[in-house]
């Protein structure tokens, strides 16, 4: 999708919702997330806000409760599961502790690029794991995008898999990553992302693993100033509701919900597609040093990650890997 069709897109998606208001009442929605300002992420809940009361006539308002004020992704999750906030955008990690199968998503390599990440999440394979969530007890509002992730290093450039052998890498608590650098001979653990810079200075962990927009809006360029353009996986952003809060909503509510949701996410996720390229010269403008990878040798090194996600899911992961190719075409 070229920046033009995006933005046409999005703009055609605001008139929408701005001629379809609702008549009834939702009252307010708590919608927590854990990002900083100017990331995608919080200007798409801030944009998404500002829809659903425009388009509600102020009947529905949105508190949106950024910056992990209302705890981490597990906190989140754990709150919108019990119903004392609505909606969460959370973390793929977090969301695979109760839907596995979403975990499936950061198997290494899986996706080349965005769109192709955003055309299976939008196809029966999204839909499947809408499913499986409001079994649950969550309704998926919408499949936002948390980017390509990269490797960081404090001290040295990584190219080949030679390079991570032994490295102390701090990854999010998800599975597939932690598979990923165990297969590459690294030693990775999962850490809870504000102890991060404290973690990388005092020598707990030798670099870590993010998509550009985390890292430049963290400022961990400036401790993990080596950045090897890996492209080893993909995280969504699943933004989800409690599924009983959803069900008490009219049809209009939800409808003004849903219309803003589809809004918000394709700003979302175009911010987060444009922020990947532009950062790169930024980030080289403040010091960082990039470094090209072997993925051929990268992608051996943990080809056998899907024979361990296999027998833990059976025939998901085959029908990932086929919607994963069929969106490459």
């Amino acid at each position: 999708m070229t920046k033009c069709s995006y933005i046409s897109r999005v703009c055609m998606l605001v008139c929408i919702i701005t001629l379809a208001a609702g008549q009834s009442f939702a009252g307010e929605i708590v919608f927590a997330h854990g990002a900083k300002p100017g990331t995608p992420r919080y200007d798409a809940a801030n944009m998404f806000a500002v829809l659903v009361a425009q388009s509600s006539h102020g009947k529905i308002t949105v508190n949106v409760a950024d910056s992990a004020t209302l705890g981490d992704d597990a906190e989140m999750l754990k709150s919108v599961k019990a119903g004392t906030i609505q909606v969460t955008a959370n973390s793929q990690g977090s969301f695979s502790q109760y839907i596995p199968e979403v975990g499936a998503l950061g198997l290494p390599f899986l996706f080349a690029n965005l769109p192709q990440a955003w055309a299976v999440l939008d196809g029966d394979i999204g839909r499947e794991l809408k499913v499986l969530a409001l079994k649950k007890g969550f309704v998926v509002l919408g499949w936002w995008d948390d980017g390509i992730r990269n490797i960081f290093h404090v001290s040295k450039a990584i190219k080949s898999p030679a390079d991570v052998k032994g490295m102390k890498i701090r990854t999010p608590p998800d599975k597939a990553t932690l598979d990923a650098f165990k297969a590459l001979g690294a030693n990775p653990a999962p850490l809870a992302w504000n102890e991060l810079p404290t973690a990388l200075r005092n020598g707990t962990f030798e670099g870590q693993e993010n998509s550009l927009t985390h890292i430049y809006s963290a400022c961990l360029h400036e401790i993990t100033p080596y950045i090897a353009l890996s492209a080893h996986k993909y995280e969504v952003t699943p933004v989800v509701a409690n599924a009983r809060w959803w069900k008490s909503l009219s049809k209009d509510d939800k409808g003004i919900i849903k219309n803003a949701m589809v809004a918000a996410g394709w700003y979302q996720r175009g911010r987060n597609m444009i922020d990947a390229v532009t950062l790169v010269d930024t980030l080289k403008q403040e010091g960082a040093k990039f470094s090209n990878v072997d993925t051929a040798a990268f992608q051996k090194e943990t080809a056998s990650v899907y024979d361990l996600w296999e027998k833990d899911l059976g025939a998901f992961v085959p029908r990932l890997k086929k919607a994963a190719v069929e969106a490459a075409k």
